[in-house]
């Protein structure tokens, strides 16, 4: 799919296919009105008989309107006072959907008499609507295939629409990168690979290192390493920078990724019904890697840091067991009770790794880590949990602008005994009661102080169905967009 911004016209040059916006309490949008005219008044007919008043989420759709017109959709807007950016991508997005295999190529978007940012957004939401992984689809019936090849968007000024989505579609291909990793399966994204399509990024200006297992034995990286020791393919952990501050040896921001390309559970294998969707166990290494593409798409103004740690949990004879004591590369040592608890594991050296080489101002890590925080907050939320309380309430506000939703979640000290072992220093879980807080509080053994926050996002790394309308069933590429608001609204030069 092809998107335009095109001057509004009046319709005078209209597509195959047109989407107009419609407000309860309020006159005909420009496009509707212009629509009503040239049908003769079906529009207002339709929308008598049909009860149609604009509501939010409804949309009426018209067959051949007018000449030269295929279909017409009026897309529900709610009250005109609060249409902004967020409505007008969700607007664009339900239209995009409503008509994807309409049979129309040709799709105009009618945004006359709306801001620029608006109608950026309009496109960012059009962009994320029509996301399809179908590269390994050799037969599709041709009713269920997209017919619509160009979005135009029409708007008063195009110049500065056009400027306005510059840095939205960077965030846009940051969050694509982010689904394509996430839906690969892992027999084609396995670490090796994932790490190689990150190294491939390098030209956009980030600096990428790969180190296999051999650099991070001499690291001492026994936590990380003992998760990967059963599979047939070789751990890595990647290393990106993005240098992009006024002074690039400014204190970084850092953002780390558990990237389980494929969980079996190990030895502690995992019942067989819907294991085939731990392909999407790498979702946090994917979304770090979908904002580091983001904030070099749109050259963002910031030193950042990506580790994404980078493995497959296997149950080989050489996998490690249950009883099992790792060394982690911060010395302290960890007694295995369930090899499934694997993420913290990678998480516990990625992290380490991070604040001892970086010395970062913060580290936030995401994590597809436990099925007790779906238990706990459903599947349209993230859980987050936190040492700093200003980085939280960024978090917070990111989240709220961005729709990438969190909840804060407690770091209740008095539950870190649970992770107390007899033989080694820690537990690598605490048990079945408060799973992902018992979670956090072993991720935070390895933080040494440093501000962080940790997302728990294994309720929203993936979604089928979806009932987002820029969210196509599938991954879903959470976190890309909190983070980068987080970063435009609080760390940019």
């Amino acid at each position: 799919m092809r998107l335009e911004f095109v001057k509004a016209d009046g319709l005078s040059t209209a597509s195959d296919g047109i989407a107009a916006l419609i407000f309860e309490s309020g006159p005909l949008t420009d496009g509707a009105q212009r629509l009503d005219e040239l049908s003769g008044g079906a529009v207002s007919r339709a929308m008598a008989a049909a009860a149609f008043t604009g509501a939010k989420g409804k949309t009426m759709e018209l067959i051949a309107p007018a000449e030269g017109i295929r279909r017409a959709l009026f897309v529900g807007a709610g009250e005109a006072k609060g249409f902004d950016d967020k409505a007008a991508e969700t607007a664009a997005a339900e239209a995009y959907n409503a008509l994807k295999t309409s049979g129309v190529k040709t799709l105009r978007l009618a945004f006359k008499g709306r801001t620029a940012g608006e109608a950026a957004h309009a496109g960012l939401g059009v962009t994320l609507a029509a996301y399809r992984f179908d590269r390994y689809r050799t037969k599709e019936k041709p009713e269920k295939k997209p017919t619509i090849e160009v979005v135009e968007i029409a708007v008063d000024d195009v110049a500065a629409a056009k400027a306005a989505f510059a840095p939205l579609s960077a965030l846009a291909d940051g969050v694509i990168f982010t689904r394509d990793l996430v839906s690969e399966p892992a027999n084609i994204l396995y670490p090796e690979e994932f790490a190689r399509r990150v190294k491939a990024l390098e030209p956009m200006g980030l600096k990428v290192e790969i180190l296999g297992e051999a650099e991070m034995a001499k690291l001492g990286m026994g936590s990380l390493l003992g998760v990967g020791q059963g599979s047939v393919r070789e751990s890595q952990l990647a290393v990106i920078q993005w240098m992009g501050a006024a002074d690039p040896k400014a204190q970084p921001i850092a953002f780390v990724g558990k990237g389980v390309c494929f969980d079996t559970g190990g030895i502690s294998l995992k019942p067989a019904d819907g294991m085939e969707d731990m392909i999407w166990d790498m979702g946090g290494a994917g979304a770090v890697a979908g904002l580091m593409h983001a904030l070099a798409g749109r050259k963002a103004k910031v030193n950042a840091i990506g580790i994404l740690g980078l493995v497959e949990n296997m149950p080989d004879g050489a996998a490690y067991r249950p009883g099992d004591i790792l060394t982690s590369m911060s010395g302290q040592t960890i007694e295995v009770i369930n090899t499934d608890a694997e993420g913290r594991l990678v998480l516990a050296d990625a992290v380490w790794y991070c604040q001892d080489r970086f010395k970062p101002k913060f580290m936030i890590d995401l994590a597809t880590l436990t099925g007790a925080i779906v238990v706990a907050l459903g599947h349209d939320m993230a859980g987050m949990y936190s040492n700093d309380e200003a980085l939280a309430a960024n978090l917070l506000k990111a989240s709220e602008a961005s729709g990438d939703t969190l909840w804060r979640m407690p770091l209740q000290a008095s539950y870190d005994k649970n992770l107390d072992s007899l033989a080694a220093d820690m537990k690598n879980t605490g048990g079945r009661p408060g799973g992902s807080i018992t979670a956090a509080l072993f991720i935070q053994r390895f933080t040494n102080g440093v501000p962080w926050a940790h997302l728990d996002i294994a309720a929203i790394a993936w979604k089928k169905p979806s009932s987002a309308p820029t969210i196509p069933d599938g991954a879903t590429g959470f976190g890309v967009r909190l983070l980068n608001d987080l970063v435009a609204a609080n760390y940019e030069d």
